[in-house]
């Protein structure tokens, strides 16, 4: 802010009292109220104001001109009072152009311009939005015609300044102001709050309420002006406070509001500043808590440790030494004024809502219960707030709940209170209750809620869903934005994968479903994202197509990677994923190369793919190569990293090499994993070497590291093939046991697995274990089938994988080895 508007707004002058019959007659909100009836001089003039106000209601501008000029010129003498009326309906309009076109005449017919056309005039320009020609007006007709701005006018073109959200013409007005000493009313601070608040300036709002309870006693509409401020600019604490300054007020009586004939609030005293000659805590409502209802999480001290406690349940209310019951159906004291109530009520549902964008739940539900104490009934925007911060700050769940008691009240729900839950539905993947609430919202002006519900789909891979859901925003004309069309690049860009590969008609149709989403976007004008290009390049690997994704790249690269590098790294990273995976191992080194050339800067993630694509083209050294400029660049190799290298040493079937690589990764302290010992059981399987076989699963148990079912399957296939059928049967039940727990005693532990699931003889019972299934404990299910099985061929079930003489065997051949220092080169079993 210039320093000349904050000092306008922080060093308030003391407020001179204007005592013409315009001061205490002023408008309130900004307006002009006049103390006596205006009429015009004669009847003739009356008459043609008439018909030009008329031809200016109907639209016939020209007419009205040409009657305008007619009256100029062949009517009698003119005064300021023959131009009222028409002042009158340009200021109600407003019609900034044809006020401008009567005082043109004005002028040159030597009319002088009185207080009352001058104030309709004014309003005309401000409301208008011609606020520059309205400063002009101020300065030539205060010179010229000696009539001086008041105070309600200053008001009216301050608040037009803030409509129109011109900081700079405000604090014009201000040092206007502040040059003619006109002085500063309630309505003032009203537009200084205002401001404020625009721009965002809590501090300002806190000195402009300083200044405001220093020069006036307290009213209800100045309050709640400040506590919409204070709750917009996060300030719970103090909008809370100033809350109850104004429910002090209504108990007290202290009621002065009444309503215009356009229906604009204003207050009925008169504007003559009272300094609040007390101390601001005494006239705070004191709500003595008696008990509070099991509903009430958390005291009020949580939140505000220094204001004032108030109650929830049935309470005095003191004001000074003053006792009032509260009631609930009279209202504040048994006073019935329904503009205080529903002022009451704006004030309470503005700190809701304020409670709700900063997760303050259980602040939001105490002031909703203190609405019910003090006999506002919650409306359906009170509730709007309530659900949007128990959604913010605690589950879908209790949304749902705050919208039954609306219905148990017979309120209706507002479509965005709809959308606010639905999206919380969607949050925690309740998708049949996300789209039915979505189905009842009747008219929706944005695409979140839907683009939540999509989201959802595409994570739990319900593309049926999501063309019921994108249909449906057709239907009720929501537009969509570029997140809509990011996720339906995500969930229809693919049509195989990820449970087939993709193949020529699969191919096809992803190229139609691609091309129809793209029409779509252009037809409402949205251009590519980021994101949106990196959901297209990602389907368009998994389903295959590599000319479309370099294509796709291409365009990429245009759009974005060429203006901002940084944005490059993940494209580039999809598409050289899915080339090494389709095996395209020459064309993902050029990308590399061009990736490298452009300025973007390969990521860990590139390096492991381009190790891959070593893997592939198995070439050991290249990948060496990779790992060191790797370590040059600052990433550090990875588990995936070594396994990579692992695999192409094995490919080779070089496994002393591997396994020497194996024991420095081991050495070094790096992570293991069981995906780097399937690597190795893999390949033994395949060439039958059991002696690799029973060290890597040893490594594992010392490890820590349990097998899965890929590990269980390669040795007792390791075992079968080489003629230990005995011995795979056993390594099969070790294994299982070490799958389902690390220490493998889960039978132990858990006896009813074996009279339940593994020695019944009910084959009912296999059905039992599969719904396992259901809570997805897959591991499970394998190892108690693997259990079962082994026990249906003859074999005694091991109820500890400790006890197993083949488990025993592999810990001794293990030491021994370490002991005397051997290695596994050239050994064979």
């Amino acid at each position: 802010m210039h320093m000349h508007g904050f000092r306008a707004w922080v060093a308030l002058r003391s407020i001179s009292i204007c005592k013409s019959k315009w001061h205490h007659h002023h408008s309130h909100e900004g307006g002009i109220q006049f103390s006596r009836n205006l009429t015009t001089t004669t009847t003739v003039g009356s008459s043609i104001q008439m018909q030009i106000v008329k031809a200016l209601r109907s639209g016939e501008r020209r007419k009205a001109s040409e009657l305008l000029l007619d009256f100029g010129y062949k009517s009698h003498p003119l005064t300021s009072d023959d131009f009222v009326d028409i002042f009158k309906y340009c200021a109600r309009s407003p019609d900034p152009l044809f006020v401008m076109e009567m005082w043109r005449l004005m002028e040159l017919k030597d009319v002088s311009m009185n207080y009352i056309c001058f104030v309709l005039m004014m309003q005309a320009l401000c409301n208008g939005g011609y606020l520059e020609e309205a400063f002009n007006m101020m300065d030539f007709l205060g010179e010229s015609q000696r009539l001086h701005p008041l105070l309600p006018l200053c008001n009216s073109l301050l608040r037009s300044c803030t409509e129109m959200q011109s900081i700079i013409q405000a604090s014009k007005c201000l040092d206007l102001m502040e040059k003619l000493m006109v002085g500063k009313s309630e309505v003032t601070y009203t537009e200084l709050v205002k401001l404020a608040v625009l721009q965002k300036n809590l501090p300002a709002v806190h000195l402009i309420w300083q200044e405001y309870i220093k020069h006036y006693s307290m009213s209800i509409l100045p309050l709640r002006k400040f506590i919409w401020s204070f709750t917009r600019l996060g300030d719970l604490k103090s909008a809370y406070k100033t809350l109850q300054q104004m429910v002090s007020l209504a108990i007290g009586g202290n009621i002065s509001i009444a309503r215009t004939v356009n229906g604009k609030l204003y207050s009925t005293r008169l504007d003559i500043p009272v300094p609040l000659n007390r101390e601001l805590g005494s006239t705070v409502l004191d709500l003595k808590e008696t008990k509070q209802p099991d509903s009430c999480i958390c005291p009020p001290s949580m939140y505000f440790p220094d204001s004032i406690s108030a109650s929830i349940g049935p309470q005095i209310i003191r004001v000074g030494n003053k006792k009032a019951k509260n009631s609930k159906i009279d209202g504040l004291n048994g006073q019935k004024h329904p503009l205080l109530m529903k002022i009451l009520r704006w004030s309470f549902n503005d700190i809701i809502h304020g409670c709700a964008k900063q997760k303050n739940y259980a602040l939001a539900r105490k002031l909703m219960l203190q609405m019910q104490n003090f006999g506002l009934q919650p409306s359906s925007h009170t509730y709007d707030g309530i659900v949007r911060a128990v959604v913010s700050g605690r589950s879908f769940r209790h949304g749902m709940r705050v919208l039954e008691k609306m219905q148990q009240k017979n309120l209706k729900p507002y479509d965005p209170t709809l959308a606010t839950l639905s999206i919380s539905c969607s949050e925690a993947m309740q998708l049949d209750l996300a789209e039915a609430l979505l189905n009842r919202i009747s008219k929706c002006l944005y695409p979140h809620p839907y683009n939540a519900l999509l989201a959802s789909c595409d994570a739990l891979n319900q593309p049926e869903r999501a063309v019921r859901v994108f249909a449906k925003m057709k239907q009720i004309k929501v537009l969509p934005n570029i997140r809509t069309y990011e996720l339906l690049f995500s969930l229809f860009g693919i049509v195989n994968a990820p449970y087939e590969d993709g193949n020529m008609l699969s191919q096809v149709d992803a190229a139609k479903r691609i091309n129809a989403i793209e029409r779509d976007m252009a037809k409402n004008g949205i251009q590519h994202s980021h994101l949106s290009i990196r959901n297209l390049l990602k389907a368009l690997g998994q389903e295959g197509m590599m000319r479309e994704l370099i294509q796709y790249l291409h365009v990429a690269e245009n759009l974005f990677i060429y203006r901002n590098p940084s944005l490059g790294t993940d494209m580039y990273n999809i598409v050289l994923h899915y080339l090494v995976e389709a095996k395209e191992c020459h064309m993902a080194i050029e990308i590399f190369k061009k990736m490298k050339l452009c300025g973007c800067h390969p990521d860990s993630e590139t390096y492991n793919i381009m190790i891959d694509c070593c893997s592939v083209l198995s070439c050991y050294k290249s990948a060496s190569l990779l790992i060191s400029v790797m370590i040059r660049e600052g990433f550090c190799p990875m588990t995936c990293t070594y396994t990579t290298l692992i695999k192409i040493l094995l490919e080779n079937e070089n496994f002393n090499e591997a396994l020497n690589l194996f024991e420095r990764v081991r050495l070094d302290g790096i992570q293991l994993d069981v995906l780097l010992f399937n690597t190795f059981l893999r390949k033994a399987c395949y060439q039958g070497r059991i002696d690799v076989i029973e060290f890597i699963v040893e490594c594992m148990h010392r490890e820590k590291i349990q097998p899965n079912p890929a590990t269980c399957g390669y040795v007792f296939s390791a075992y079968v093939n080489s003629g230990f059928h005995n011995t795979a049967i056993e390594a099969l039940q070790v294994l299982s046991l070490r799958m389902m727990s690390i220490d493998g005693n889960i039978l132990r532990q858990k006896k009813n697995f074996v009279d339940e699931f593994i020695l019944a003889e009910d084959l009912a019972d296999e059905s039992h274990i599969l719904k396992l299934f259901e809570d997805s404990e897959d591991v499970l299910v394998v190892g108690l089938l693997n259990l079962r099985w082994s026990v249906v061929v003859g074999f005694p079930i091991c109820e500890s994988a400790d006890q197993s003489l083949w488990a025993k065997r592999l810990e001794l051949q293990f030491l021994k080895k370490r002991l005397v220092g051997s290695s596994l080169r050239g050994e064979q079993l």
